[in-house]
């Protein structure tokens, strides 16, 4: 009997270091990480609308691509802080948009939709009157999720204007379930109508992430570095997965197909581009029922508008690629027969960046690549303002 007591001592002494090792180990690397600078703020959350959503009050610094500090209002989106009721003598232009308006590589007073404002309010056009441009862009969005936003979140703060920025390297693929490959809600043609599929919310993805133990694991992250670098391992891993299945464009452009350039031939692209067009158009119905005005502006990926045409071409002649601009002349054909304003700022963006011999996009040793960096931002948000306040 003392043999064993004696054992089991032994064995709680031993379990006993083991734990205190394990502890001392965490408390030095989030220590280290500390003053390191990591960060890895977990920005989103759950949404039984909308799949996921931008976490209010989410705060950190973002160093993926570019840098930026990035703070979540308490409505849950990447911007100042609004009140949902419009003061007086106040024109408000709602944003709707992806990652490329979500904009967290760049500070926000640097992003698209703070130069808008910024230049707007030196237009004569709104007669004196003070703009406010609100973002409700959310990374990985596509035009079915920011439908669905715009019904569930947008009007709550009455926008006389609703602009929708369509991202066309992944905008078109992200409205088919076919395409994209993730848990999200959808729309779907059934009998020539578009009806939401919202089959998202049955998904284990969607049901772990709902759960009690993610959310708290979620709420700890905002404290602790090491769990927020385990979160990016584990999302580093599932990009990667995912990533290893998509076609990757010359300049290094993952997550885009080359058959968005060219008259869908494939029915699954054919469908793609049929339920984008008819989102385009319910979204314009209803901010037309609602008394606003509606416009789209197509961005810009970053093989359309390097400066450099000897790499243009390359990038086309790869991919057989004969109008690098075909998702933008689709979208304003739309625009015309749908009686809507598009602004299509890739020409115009490549024109500029040739001209300057800037790039737009891409940060660092990856310019050329991704998102849009400071100078794109400010030149997209000028070129956007502009066309607003010609147009009155």
């Amino acid at each position: 009997m003392s043999m064993l007591r004696t054992r089991k001592g032994r064995l709680a002494v031993r379990l006993f270091a083991v734990v205190t090792s394990v502890i001392v180990a965490i408390l030095v690397l989030e220590v280290l990480l500390r003053i390191l600078g990591y960060s890895y703020p977990i920005l989103t959350t759950t949404d039984p609308t909308l799949g996921l959503a931008l976490r209010p009050g989410a705060e950190g610094w973002y160093r993926k691509e570019g840098e930026a500090y990035i703070r979540i209002s308490r409505d849950g989106f990447r911007d100042k802080e609004h009140s949902k009721r419009k003061p007086p003598n106040v024109v408000r232009i709602a944003v709707l948009g992806d990652s490329f308006a979500e904009a967290l590589q760049v500070p926000l007073e640097n992003t698209f939709w703070a130069v808008m404002e910024d230049r707007l309010k030196g237009c004569n056009a709104f007669s004196g009157k003070q703009i406010e441009v609100l973002n409700f862009g959310v990374s990985g969005y596509g035009t079915a999720q920011e439908l669905l936003s715009l019904r569930h979140k947008v009007w709550d703060y009455q926008p006389d204007i609703v602009l929708l920025a369509v991202t066309t390297g992944n905008d078109i693929s992200d409205n088919s379930r076919a395409l994209k490959h993730e848990d999200v809600p959808y729309f779907v043609m059934r009998d020539g109508q578009l009806v939401l599929d919202d089959s998202f919310k049955d998904s284990s993805f969607f049901r772990h992430h709902n759960a009690l133990p993610y959310r708290l694991f979620r709420g700890a992250a905002d404290y602790s570095r090491v769990l927020q670098g385990l979160y990016e391992a584990r999302y580093a891993l599932r990009f990667q997965r995912g990533a290893a299945a998509e076609p990757k464009l010359e300049n290094g452009e993952p997550g885009q197909n080359p058959e968005v350039y060219r008259e869908p031939h494939e029915p699954v692209w054919a469908d793609a581009w049929l339920i984008t067009d008819k989102l385009i158009l319910l979204m314009r119905d209803e901010v037309l029922s609602r008394s606003a005005r509606f416009m789209v502006v197509t961005l810009s990926n970053g093989p359309q508008v390097n400066p450099d045409p000897i790499v243009r071409k390359a990038f086309k002649d790869n991919f057989k690629i004969e109008d690098e601009f075909y998702p933008e002349h689709r979208i304003a054909r739309l625009g015309e027969q749908g009686q809507f304003a598009v602004l299509n700022l890739a020409p115009m963006l490549q024109s500029y960046a040739e001209q300057n011999h800037v790039y737009l996009h891409g940060f660092g040793r990856l310019l050329g690549q991704g998102h849009w960096n400071v100078t794109g931002h400010r030149v997209a948000g000028e070129m956007i303002a502009r066309q607003i306040c010609s147009d009155g």
